[in-house]
């Protein structure tokens, strides 16, 4: 099968405004073109859904976010198949948004994993299909932990370090007795660093070890390098944020992954620019940016990265 992996996906604010002028027009055609053509295109939704709640009570949380019903038209449009729940800005307005949230996108036909009415739900694997296609997809976030859900409350499927990840494992085993690939999507690890931190290391290869397919992280809005059947950050994809002068996290990527069974036989990335509220195919001196960016960081990871076709493909020494 064929993946496209999109990462932090914000929808509140700024985007939230143009959400209501027309849903259509904040991903650029030749991007959108892309993520439909895939089997199954899947993101990380950071921000509720929903015309409800309140803020979650927490004085020193800078940022809430919150995107509106028709946020959905565009989720639809790029052929976004599932979206991962679990993260820190899911119950930014409380339980009651979220589960709006999941109620809209069900109703548009999207999956979501990660997050749920209580424990079981939020931790439950989800099997995504398209035609023949099916993959299941393993959710979970390492922060915050007054997120998680419990029993008989609605929250995120939280596992906050190595002794916090059995149930994880636990659920990729059982998956993996399907004989279906299994993807994993952690939202792990610190914001705006450029590496994954020795722990990130350590838990992904945990997640192999488990059983899983393919790896792919999100959290630090800025893209890792890979190594072999790990994407460590996938970065942003579409936001309102300010644009840090050195890290560039308004330059990102789309990945593209084809997957088997036995794992990733071709990784490749489209470069992006993240403007205000709107992503665009990257060009010129962002695009010759995102390359360097990406050598660097994958070749500290035994990967290399080369052009081909107008896309980055990266290729794996391990």
């Amino acid at each position: 099968m064929r993946l496209a992996l999109a990462g932090d996906t914000m929808l509140g604010r700024g985007v939230a405004d143009a959400l209501s002028r027309d849903p259509t027009a904040l991903v650029a055609d030749p991007v959108a073109s892309v993520m439909r053509e895939c089997d199954l295109c899947i993101l990380n939704l950071e921000c509720c859904v929903s015309a409800r709640g309140r803020r979650w009570p927490a004085p020193n949380k800078p940022f809430f976010f919150r995107a509106p019903p028709r946020a959905v038209e565009l989720l639809a449009h790029l052929g976004v198949a599932c979206v991962t729940l679990a993260n820190n800005h899911a119950l930014d307005y409380g339980e009651e948004a979220l589960l709006d949230t999941i109620d809209h996108l069900r109703a548009a036909g999207i999956v979501s994993v990660g997050a749920g009415a209580n424990i079981e739900a939020a931790r439950a694997p989800r099997v995504v299909q398209a035609g023949g296609t099916r993959l299941i997809v393993v959710a979970f976030s390492d922060h915050p932990a007054e997120f998680a859900a419990a029993q008989g409350r609605a929250g995120i499927a939280c596992a906050r370090g190595p002794g916090d990840q059995q149930w994880v494992h636990d659920a990729i085993a059982a998956a993996r007795q399907s004989g279906d690939p299994v993807l994993v999507t952690p939202h792990w690890g610190p914001n705006m660093n450029t590496e994954p931190t020795r722990e990130v290391q350590a838990a992904a290869a945990g997640l192999l070890t488990a059983g899983a397919t393919l790896v792919a992280g999100h959290s630090a809005h800025v893209f890792h390098g890979t190594s072999g059947a790990i994407l460590y950050d996938l970065g942003d994809f579409l936001d309102d944020y300010a644009t840090h002068p050195v890290l560039r996290n308004d330059l990102g990527l789309l990945w593209l992954v084809e997957l088997d069974n036995s794992g990733p036989s071709r990784v490749e990335g489209l470069p992006l620019k993240l403007d205000y509220c709107h992503t665009r195919l990257a060009e010129g001196d962002d695009a010759a940016w995102i390359e360097r960016r990406l050598r660097r960081a994958s070749e500290t990871l035994g990967s290399t990265a080369h052009w081909a076709n107008q896309r980055l493909v990266i290729e794996s020494a391990r």
